[in-house]
């Protein structure tokens, strides 16, 4: 694999490249990764993959007119021809007036922030067997625990570069470690499954194999056997394994594209209390290590730590160059690039912040009301905030968590769900989005 300076040099060239056939501006990706995967099944190897790849993305610019193409042959020849059908399809492209590179005045200059997100280390597969197989092994030894559909470790690294003809290249390598495990309780119709996993950009960080299959088999076994949800209103909690969720279709109903095209149910928001006083979600792209962390947006621009709700108020859209020009406003450094097409956006490691009461406490008041631990379905509307979705979890009775209930449906309309919305003091930072234990009132809960 290419070292980042490598990658740089090569989305560099290609760029200069592209000046030279003609183009009137261009950039490019280069982004190669290389990863070990090893799957375990009742304490057999199943399978091993190892995957490697290179892929180089440009898009160029002829006046307001632009095409973008990518390729994973890297072969001088074949990049020549890139280059030249490139700059042969802008030209034939429809003009777009908001089309065009970042602001040259807003790029990053000087040395990235140093995020260690790069261990260095070469793990061997034997390794990833062994780890594989302890959590397997622990998830099994769980009373209750009757099948196993695995246990799995990886490692991979990834190298991603980008550079603009109007001044920006840059890059930078990730490692990346995961383990998991997922098994099935119970017998004939009240079988369950349930799974647990950990992800880290350093193997030392990597929870013990014995604590993330023990986690997934006891999650199984308390999920046997079901029961049915009575239909109503009532309040429902999110496990933060899956409230993450919710700030999903917060991000997506905040995008620059959605907001330009009006077709968002947060259209007229800016500025306003969309969630309860109290609640805050910020972005941190400069984590230490973190998962999503990264030096620089996917248009050159600098990233910074951002609060997307403040109290309750929502303070900012998530824009990348185009929509920003078409909105009258400036990019945010959230922009995201892959290989082939325009920029989108996205944010880095988000998360709601905790809140003031323990999990507990929380749910110490509701009489009647599920605590939800599986979403099923993406039954979403971004237009109207109109929500729907599978579930399965448990019964909260008289402020308990209960009887496993599953095979129902949670609804509502997210206006109202996030204005209804009370965070735990329980965050951890274990995944790329992250929220406490949550709680909406007045949700919909349809029983099977």
């Amino acid at each position: 694999m290419l070292t980042p300076d490598q990658a740089r040099d090569r989305a560099q060239d290609i760029v200069a490249r592209a000046q030279k056939a003609g183009a009137d501006a261009a950039d490019a990706v280069f982004a190669a990764d290389a990863s070990t995967e090893i799957s375990i099944r009742l304490g057999k190897l199943e399978d091993v993959g190892r995957s490697e790849s290179g892929d180089l993305g440009l898009r160029v610019f002829v006046g307001k007119r632009s095409a973008s193409v990518s390729t994973s042959d890297l072969s001088d020849d074949a990049l020549s021809a890139l280059v030249d059908r490139a700059v042969a399809m802008a030209r034939e492209a429809p003009e777009d007036e908001w089309a065009g590179l970042a602001p040259a005045e807003r790029l990053m200059h000087g040395a990235p922030p140093l995020l260690d997100l790069d261990d260095g280390g070469e793990i061997a597969p034997t390794f990833l067997r062994e780890v594989a197989l302890a959590a397997e092994d622990a998830a099994r030894a769980v009373p209750g625990v009757t099948n196993s559909e695995g246990g799995g470790a990886s490692a991979g690294r990834s190298v991603w570069a980008l550079a603009t003809s109007h001044g920006f290249a840059g890059s930078y390598a990730t490692t990346s470690y995961g383990l998991s495990a997922s098994v099935i309780a119970g017998e004939g119709g009240g079988m369950q499954r349930d799974y647990a996993y950990h992800s880290t950009r350093h193997l030392n960080r990597l929870e013990a194999a014995d604590d993330i299959g023990r986690r997934a088999g006891t999650r199984a076994v308390a999920r046997v056997n079901p029961a049915k949800v009575p239909s109503g209103p009532m309040p429902v909690v999110f496990d933060p394994r899956v409230g993450a969720s919710l700030l999903g279709h917060l991000t997506g109903a905040i995008s620059g594209q959605a907001i330009a095209r009006k077709t968002s149910f947060l259209l007229d928001a800016l500025g306003t209390q969309v969630f309860a006083k109290g609640v805050s979600i910020h972005d941190d792209p400069h984590r230490p290590h973190g998962l999503r962390s990264r030096p620089f947006d996917g248009e050159g621009l600098p990233v910074s730590p951002t609060a997307i709700i403040n109290d309750g108020m929502l303070e900012m859209w998530l824009l990348e160059s185009a929509a920003a020009r078409q909105l009258g406003l400036e990019p945010t450094g959230h922009a995201a690039r892959g290989v082939g097409g325009a920029p989108g956006v996205t944010t880095s490691n988000l998360y709601m912040a905790a809140g003031r009461v323990p999990p507990a406490t929380l749910i110490a008041d509701i009489k009647y009301g599920v605590f939800v631990t599986e979403l099923i379905g993406m039954g979403v509307n971004g237009v109207t905030g109109d929500y729907s979705r599978g579930a399965a979890g448990f019964l909260i009775e008289d402020g308990e968590v209960t009887t496993p209930v599953a095979e129902f449906t949670i609804a509502g309309n997210l206006k109202p769900m996030f204005a209804n919305l009370t965070p735990a003091n329980d965050l951890e930072f274990r995944y790329g989005v992250n929220v406490p234990t949550i709680r909406i009132d007045g949700m919909t809960v349809a029983g099977g």
